[in-house]
């Protein structure tokens, strides 16, 4: 294969272009802002890939529409922005009871309520504690540049693909908007039977199938339970992480997505006037990378988590740390957009103890 060349696209184009280099087959979508580039590329896109495009009449059903893809084994896929998000979370949870593999992409937005358009970190908890009912986990995957946006997406369908579970890709108004050179690559050796053991294709010259998240009898739901957390506690391996000049820092900066790339300018500054500040940016939100953090701290350093919200990522910070350190905290409000000045005053306090 030939050496791909670079591209200079927006985040929401790389997520879309990365879904097609995956193989995606079905996209569902309906439009909310920040995240209508996805909808509005693959309206055409899809169709020339030889897929199927659906500009749903609601977010519930485009997420249902997902449900029903993923059911014949199919690579499928929707997207939306936080409030549509909301409206998914029913099908999620059926998604994810039933054991079936579909990528979601919340190109998140400033809440609660309609909020703005503008950047906001304020879907963790949603995204990684299970937005919906009942006890049930995503991967959650945060991209910090468009080309991750692009890297992801891919892994994301692998992912569901793997676990039989929904992946979710959980970027920003600053992600998906922002443009930056990206160099597109198409994953090798897609199997082409993914999905056909278990598909729901037409019971032809085979016993029917079932998929269903409904267990009525005694000690089934028990079961159901108990297999999706060992397979929760399997996804333990994907744990993924950059870490950015933490050998020798005494203060360790964790943050994900737009934020942690605009943390990163503000430590190579005051590592410029010699503080000794680090970076931890989980490219994994679930599973998290609780023993990274562990490990650092039992080395003695200190901890400053720094998000677009009023405080969600800083509790898995605290619970990971929890046994021998601590986490300050600086929240950067929902309806500003950050840059790397405003995070200099928070770390040189958190220096300072």
């Amino acid at each position: 294969m030939s050496t791909p060349k670079r591209i200079f696209v927006k985040g929401n184009e790389a997520i879309s272009r990365g879904a097609l280099a995956a193989g995606v087959k079905c996209f569902f979508g309906y439009p909310i802002t920040p995240q209508n580039d996805i909808p509005e590329f693959m309206s055409s896109a899809m169709f020339e890939a030889g897929g199927q495009f659906v500009q749903a009449e609601s977010e519930v059903a485009a997420a249902n529409m997902l449900l029903g893809a993923a059911g014949c084994g199919i690579r499928a896929m929707t997207s939306s922005s936080s409030p549509g998000m909301s409206l998914k979370q029913e099908a999620i949870s059926y998604m994810a009871g039933s054991e079936l593999p579909g990528v979601l992409v919340n190109v998140s937005r400033g809440g609660p309520g309609l909020g703005d358009i503008g950047p906001s970190q304020g879907d963790y908890f949603q995204s990684v504690k299970g937005g919906g009912h009942g006890d049930y986990k995503l991967l959650v995957l945060a991209p910090g540049t468009v080309q991750e946006a692009y890297d992801l997406t891919i892994k994301a369908f692998d992912l569901a693909f793997k676990y039989r579970n929904p992946v979710l890709v959980l970027a920003d108004a600053i992600i998906g908007q922002m443009k930056e050179p990206v160099v597109p690559w198409v994953p090798e050796n897609l199997d082409p039977d993914e999905g056909q053991d278990w598909g729901l294709q037409g019971a032809k010259d085979r016993a029917p199938r079932l998929l269903k998240s409904l267990f009525l009898d005694d000690g089934a739901l028990a079961g159901q339970n108990q297999k999706l957390q060992a397979k929760y506690q399997a996804m333990q391996a994907e744990v993924d992480q950059e870490l950015f000049l933490t050998e020798d820092a005494e203060l360790v900066v964790v943050a994900f997505g737009s934020i942690g790339r605009i943390v990163k300018s503000t430590i190579r500054k005051l590592r410029g006037q010699g503080h000794k500040v680090g970076l931890v940016r989980p490219i994994t939100l679930f599973p998290f990378p609780s023993e990274v953090l562990l490990n650092l701290a039992k080395e003695g350093k200190r901890f400053l988590t720094i998000e677009h919200n009023m405080g969600q990522m800083v509790e898995d910070v605290r619970l990971s740390i929890r046994t021998v350190a601590d986490s300050a905290f600086h929240g950067q409000l929902p309806g500003n957009l950050p840059t790397p000045d405003d995070f200099e005053e928070p770390i040189l306090k958190a220096l300072e103890g």
